[in-house]
């Protein structure tokens, strides 16, 4: 087995995030409508640390599924595993009181031009959207 001889590292910071989603999908193999979070360097790959979720204001329980999309379509389940599923709670906008926040911590290598996507299990009101902290790796 050959050594790695070239190091790699995230070299620079990259954020991901993707649309406010409301919709439903019911699909747990990764295909149907998805929102993209995060897209992996198209080069050298990157690293996913951190997803937050952060309703928009009145919601139903639902609960988010992350998804890796191999950087081909998602529409052939194939090409897409789950690796996350994350409970939502209800919660109801106001003014005076900070809605919920939900962190998931990914740790998690990915290849050249692969992606993170998001759908929901069951339609909201308000939304939910996904910001991801993440890094693009460098060679060096």
């Amino acid at each position: 087995m050959a050594t790695n001889t070239t190091p790699i590292w995230t070299g620079t910071p990259a954020f991901g995030f993707g649309a406010a989603v409301t919709a439903a999908n019911t699909a747990t193999d990764g295909t149907g409508t998805v929102t993209t979070i995060f897209t992996a360097d198209a080069t050298n790959g990157g690293f996913v640390g951190f997803v937050k979720l952060k309703p928009l204001g009145t919601n139903v329980a639902s609960k988010c599924y992350l998804f890796v999309n191999n950087g081909s379509t998602n529409a052939t389940a194939t090409n897409n595993v789950m690796v996350a599923e994350i409970t939502l709670p209800a919660t109801t906008a106001s003014n005076t009181a900070a809605l919920v926040e939900l962190g998931y911590n990914l740790q998690m290598a990915l290849p050249a031009g692969y992606k993170v996507n998001m759908t929901l299990g069951t339609a909201v009101s308000a939304g939910w959207i996904a910001s991801v902290e993440a890094g693009s790796y460098t060679k060096g």
